[in-house]
Parts: structure tokens; C-alpha cells; sequence
């Protein structure tokens, strides 16, 4: 049985790979309800995804989407409800034909209406839904948990009966009673059901929470248990992403082609007109950026002093990278004295510094010194080459590059 993943919205050549022979010195125990190396992706952009207030998702996009995806790895790929409109039928249809790695799901109410629907569009599997708390059984549905324990097995058998893998889903599960939910997951495990999900639907569970549902329920059923937070989910696939490679490198690394994670990321962002976050974990600006002196100098020496994974198995690279600049560590040190400088005048924003770089690196070998910024007025240029004297003069600077130097060669020492 393999544990799955819900997420939404997913991702060179190294001559020394600093990051592949790694040692843990805290090694948790060994927990027997996970199992890093039998993962399995549900990816659910063109579903929850597509809820999304600023979301539109035409048949060409999906498409686009799907192969996306398709070519990162994901074994998964779940649909809107093709009940939902005639277009959502119909991009069911086309997309589940295309003929994809990917197993093609799509996520329907659990009645045998939807069932119906949904298998008739061609996909490998029907994911059904229904509320099971005091709140959605009141004010959404109406229906007693008999009655869903009933239909669950109507619809289940039903979709079983046509060859197709079938998820079992109640909404809003940490807010509904436990004894309800064993009786309806021991109810529709026996019949055989593919997988059962639960889902934190308001975001009420901690993780301690989630934990524990899953065990207890690991007791009850002996299917596979996906689980699901009705929150921006891209961050969190991220996350388990990047926790899987740490745990498990070369089979993450052979099962997904996490390079084109922020190929599909940007494409996913273009097409709901919104901006990835400068801070996003693993494919955002700054990532894998560092500010602190000692951290930076350690990165420069060792990546892996600093960094746990390593940013060119997502496609990415750390800012100085990105730079494409060669330098020496003294070049370095007077490049950041003039950095520290200018920042001592003026503002700088991220693009300034990269402008002040480029530059210096530039100066190194022309014949006619530019400024490094070229907006700099003549009171500036004063201010910065007094800024920057002082900065050189300064003992105590000396003394905290010693200190830098010392701690960075300890650090490395430590990983080598």
C-alpha cells in the first residue's frame, strides 16, 4: 500500500555534488505508517486548483497543464467534476485521451448520478465526496451517516464494477465524530474500496491531529489514505518534495523530474494572473539566498553547510550562481565592503545589488572604471567613497572577517 500526496500547483549537471553523500547526525526512528521510497503524487491543479477565485483554466490550458505535470512525474492527475458544466465534461473527456503516464481521476459527489458521469468520461478513477460533521450533514446535505454508509457502497461497487480505481472521501472530517467516521471507512474498506481521504476542510487539525486520525484509521482500513487541507496547497507539496529528497535523494530523483518544477509553477501562476511568492519555499527569488556574512562565506566554501537539499535537483540556483560571475575570495571581500557601503547612503533593493556586482565584476577588467550604480549624484559618490574608507579602516571589521574565516573553515571541516 502505498501513502499519497495531495498537492496543488507544482518542480544540472554538478562536477562535486556536495549534497549527495550526507550524513544525519539526528536520524529520527523509524516510523512503520510512512514509507518514503512507495509515494505517489495526486496532483489537483485542474480540480481545487481550478477553485481558485482568480481561476480559468480553457481546454487549451488544461492540456498544457496536464502534459505539464504528466512530464514531471506525478502518477495522478484529478479533474473538476465533469457534473459541474458541460465544458468540465468535455475537458474530462479530452484529457483522460491524451494518453498519459499519468492515471487521469476526477472528483464527484457521492452519488450514483455523478458515478455514472464520471466513468463515462474515460478516466482511470473516481475520487466521491461526501460531508460527514453535524454542520454539513445539517445545513449542506441532510443526509444521516447510514444513509451516506448506503450510498458509499452503492456508489463504490458501481465504479469498481466498471474497472476503475475508486477514492472515498468525507468533507470536513476533523470536525466530524469518530466513531461516525470508523463506522463509514470499516463500511466501505470491506467492500474494497482503492483508497480512502480524509480531509481537513476548515483547517482546523494540527499536524498531532492528522497523526492520529491517520493511525487510528490505519487500523480500521487496509487500503491507502490520502489526506487533503482545504489551503494553498503548491507550498506544501513543495515541502514534502524537498522532506522525500532529504530522505531518499536518488529514488525521488529517478521517479520525478523535479527541474521542470518551475516551469510548471510560472505556468500555473501566468495563467491565474498572480506573482509566486519572492519567498516560496524551494522555486522562489530567495530561496536559496543568503544574507548573513558567516552564512554566505560557508555556501561559498561548502553548499552543503547551510543547504540540506541541493537547488540544481529542482532546475534552480542559488543567486551568486545565477550571476555567472568567477571570483576570488578577496574579490569577493571588496565586492561586499562596497555593497555594505552603498547600502550605508541609499536604499538598496535585490536588483541594485545584483546591478552593483555585475558592475564591479566589470571594473575588474576594464581599462575605464564605472560607477557602480549609475544614478549615484556627485554628493552620493562622496558619501560612498568615505563610507567605504571607513568601512577598510575599521579594526573591528578586520577582526569579524578573522572570526568569519575561522567559523566557515571549522563548518567545512565538520562536513568534509
Amino acid at each position: 500500500m502505498a501513502p499519497y500526496l495531495n498537492g496543488t500547483g507544482i518542480g544540472a549537471d554538478l562536477v562535486h555534488d556536495v549534497h549527495a553523500h550526507q550524513t544525519k547526525p539526528m536520524r529520527t526512528v523509524q516510523d512503520f505508517l510512512s514509507n518514503v521510497s512507495n509515494f505517489h503524487i495526486i496532483e489537483s491543479t485542474l480540480r481545487e486548483g481550478e477553485q481558485f477565485a482568480n481561476a480559468f483554466f480553457d481546454t487549451n490550458k488544461k492540456v498544457q497543464i496536464a502534459r505539464a505535470l504528466d512530464e514531471i512525474g506525478v502518477e495522478y492527475i484529478e479533474l473538476t467534476s465533469p457534473a459541474s458544466s458541460e465544458q468540465s465534461r468535455k475537458d474530462c473527456e479530452t484529457i483522460a485521451n491524451l494518453g498519459l503516464k499519468a492515471k487521469i481521476l476526477t472528483h464527484v459527489r457521492c452519488n450514483m448520478e455523478d458515478a455514472r458521469l464520471a466513468v463515462s468520461t474515460g478516466v482511470h478513477g473516481v475520487d466521491v465526496v461526501i460531508g460527514t460533521s453535524s454542520y454539513l450533514r445539517e445545513h449542506s446535505h441532510g443526509k444521516s451517516i447510514q444513509y451516506i454508509i448506503d450510498t458509499a457502497i452503492e456508489v463504490i461497487e458501481y465504479v469498481k464494477s466498471q474497472g476503475k480505481e475508486i477514492r472515498f472521501s468525507s468533507e470536513d472530517s476533523f470536525r466530524s465524530d469518530l466513531v461516525d467516521l470508523l463506522r463509514i471507512y470499516s463500511a466501505v474498506d470491506k467492500i474494497g474500496v482503492t483508497r480512502v481521504g480524509i480531509a481537513d476542510t476548515v483547517g482546523v487539525a494540527t499536524p498531532r491531529e492528522v497523526y492520529d486520525l491517520v493511525r487510528t484509521l490505519r487500523g480500521v482500513v487496509h487500503c491507502d489514505i490520502v489526506g487533503s487541507r482545504n489551503r494553498i496547497r503548491r507550498v506544501r507539496t513543495h515541502l514534502k518534495q524537498a522532506r522525500m529528497l532529504v530522505q531518499d535523494r536518488e529514488y525521488v530523483k529517478g521517479k520525478y523530474d523535479l527541474t521542470k518544477l518551475k516551469a510548471v509553477e510560472d505556468l500555473v501562476a501566468d495563467a491565474v494572473e498572480v506573482n509566486v511568492p519572492f519567498n516560496n519555499p524551494i522555486t522562489g527569488f530567495c530561496a536559496f539566498t543568503h544574507k548573513a556574512g558567516i552564512h554566505a562565506k560557508a555556501i561559498l566554501a561548502n553548499p552543503a553547510t547551510y543547504e540540506i537539499i541541493n537547488p540544481a535537483d529542482f532546475g534552480m540556483q542559488r543567486a551568486g550562481d545565477q550571476l555567472g560571475l568567477d571570483m576570488t575570495d578577496a574579490q569577493i571581500k571588496q565586492c561586499t565592503v562596497k555593497i555594505k557601503a552603498m547600502a550605508d547612503i541609499r536604499k538598496l533593493a535585490i536588483e541594485d545589488t545584483d546591478v552593483i556586482i555585475n558592475q564591479f565584476y566589470h571594473n575588474l577588467s576594464s581599462e575605464n572604471e564605472k560607477p557602480l550604480l549609475a544614478d549615484l549624484s556627485n554628493e552620493e559618490k562622496k558619501a560612498f567613497a568615505e563610507k567605504e574608507m571607513e568601512l577598510n579602516g575599521e579594526p573591528e571589521m578586520k577582526k569579524l572577517d578573522a572570526l568569519a574565516d575561522a567559523h566557515t573553515n571549522g563548518v567545512v571541516a565538520d562536513h568534509v
